[in-house]
């Protein structure tokens, strides 16, 4: 019977350790562009930025997607004199099926408009910054003399600290 009881606490402690680990690798998220209004032309001129500071409050990453809905509209990515211009004749992105999805493959900015002449011009257009991905800080240089490896220690540690926390927490609670 003890053997049974040690079988399936470590079995648990393995499941949970799993389930940790997932949670420190990013996954991508979908952002709804303009929540519960959609893309829209802004409705007065107060919102012509509406899309932009929604944007500038989100974190994008590499593999995120932007959900455009819409009705008798469009989404167009362009360039950055594009953008300012209000107008693309062969943009890098065209939809118009009122239930668009894009992902960004790669970080950057990225320059949305309406495609719907004089949409963009009140304001139905977004620039949107994705990060670079994060990357894993390099081995420590023996040689080197600044305090660059405690400073990687630490990051480290940071990282670790949840899963190790929770594994302790559930050893505690059900050992």
């Amino acid at each position: 019977m003890a053997s049974s009881s040690c079988t399936s606490r470590t079995l648990f402690f393995i499941v949970l350790f799993a389930s940790a680990q997932l949670l420190l690798v990013h996954s991508a998220f979908e952002f709804e562009v303009g929540e519960d209004k959609s893309w829209v032309v802004p409705t007065s001129s107060k919102n012509e930025q509406a899309y932009n500071d929604w944007a500038s409050k989100q974190r994008f990453q590499v593999d995120d997607t932007v959900h455009f809905k819409y009705q008798k509209d469009s989404v167009l990515v362009v360039t950055e004199s594009e953008y300012e211009k209000c107008r693309s004749a062969h943009p890098l992105f065209f939809s118009n099926n009122g239930d668009t999805v894009f992902k960004f493959d790669e970080p950057g900015l990225f320059y949305f408009i309406s495609g719907v002449a004089g949409h963009c011009e009140r304001g139905q257009k977004m620039i949107i910054k994705v990060l670079e991905p994060e990357k894993a800080a390099p081995p420590a240089n023996q040689n080197e003399t600044t305090d660059s490896s405690s400073a990687s220690t630490v990051h480290s540690a940071i990282a670790v600290f949840p899963v190790a926390g929770i594994i302790y927490l559930f050893g505690v609670l059900f050992v």
